[in-house]
């Protein structure tokens, strides 16, 4: 825990970018059914796939909590070296979300973790006590050095270039659904003292369909310091037009921490998809980056050769492989929304 008045920044820690090297990944298996309901079957078997491809890449942590799910998980990913099962109870899957924050300090620092409050972007979605509490019960094995700012932060709606420029958004870092006396000074504050973050981008709203009030991470993403992909749609007519013109101008205006123009590389959006006549907010931007490879949503569409092209330009130094997602985002996220990156200390 946190005591005194030490932050992060104050003891030389922080946010690295998703690049930077990893001690691992985290996971939390699927195990709740309404957040795919009627097309659930599918889902653990994507968890088994991404396992598999991360073990390869760096150790795979996953909270299976009950006999019911830890079973489960045990049968479809407790043969995969590299992994390890947890018998932490969780609400639901979406551990970018609920999960903890780890940063990095100075060399031969001990390891840091961020505990942000959690409330199910903005209570849609109780009960979330034990995805709330997953922070602290990872914790019980890390033996971290814990923070708790005291204010609701989902992982996905941020993002970091690992040198102090993080990208947000409006529409889901002041929505009063989460901290309501908090205004955009507040947030910064908050982001400077716990990720040494000292430049904000902030961008606008996010796409149709999207119930966490427009993540950063279905919008844009950091690819290396200076250098952000961003979805952009080409028809006019799509409802998504508008909302993405306007984070492109943005990003376009954009400056880094140093003061320096973003280059910004766009990805085009999937074809609408539709789930018992809901669209869907499937984005080419719901990436992960880890050690070795990068994991890349694939739609069933013309434009998912486009993004795999783009992405291995982009990450010429490792393999990115393209995951089936349509299955995935009918749960409305993708495979940055169910992974969180545990940064290795120096």
């Amino acid at each position: 825990m946190n005591s005194g008045n030490d932050t992060p920044r104050s003891l030389g820690y922080r946010m690295p970018a998703e690049w930077e090297p990893h001690a691992a990944t985290w996971l939390s298996w699927p195990r709740n059914r309404n957040s795919w309901p009627g097309h659930f079957e599918a889902v653990p078997g994507i968890w088994a796939e991404l396992a598999t491809t991360l073990a390869a890449s760096e150790p795979v942590h996953i909270c299976a909590g009950g006999d019911e799910v830890m079973a489960e998980a045990k049968r479809l990913v407790g043969h995969i070296p590299n992994v390890t099962l947890h018998d932490i109870p969780t609400n639901d899957a979406w551990m970018r979300d609920h999960g903890p924050m780890f940063l990095v300090g100075p060399k031969g620092s001990e390891p840091v973790m961020i505990d942000w409050g959690y409330n199910a972007w903005g209570g849609k979605y109780p009960p979330f006590d034990q995805d709330d509490l997953v922070p602290r019960r990872a914790n019980e094995r890390l033996k971290y050095r814990r923070f708790e700012p005291g204010i609701i932060l989902e992982g996905g709606a941020v993002d970091f270039n690992g040198l102090g420029t993080v990208l947000t958004t409006e529409q889901c870092l002041l929505n009063e659904n989460r901290n309501p006396t908090l205004n955009r000074a507040d947030m910064e504050r908050y982001l400077l003292d716990y990720t040494a973050a000292r430049n904000v981008v902030w961008l606008g709203e996010g796409i149709v369909g999207d119930d966490t009030d427009g993540h950063i991470d279905e919008l844009a993403r950091f690819v290396d310091p200076r250098t952000v992909v961003c979805v952009v749609e080409a028809d006019p007519a799509d409802e998504n037009y508008g909302p993405l013109e306007d984070n492109l101008r943005r990003l376009k205006l954009a400056k880094d921490e140093q003061g320096r123009p973003l280059e910004v590389v766009p990805l085009p959006m999937p074809a609408a998809l539709f789930c018992d006549d809901q669209r869907l907010p499937a984005s080419y931007c719901n990436f992960y980056i880890a050690n070795s490879v990068v994991v890349a949503a694939q739609f069933d569409c013309p434009a998912d050769a486009v993004v795999l092209e783009t992405l291995t330009r982009l990450f010429p130094t490792r393999k990115v492989i393209g995951q089936r997602a349509v299955e995935l985002v009918w749960g409305l996220g993708a495979f940055h929304c169910i992974t969180q990156q545990q940064a290795r200390q120096e």
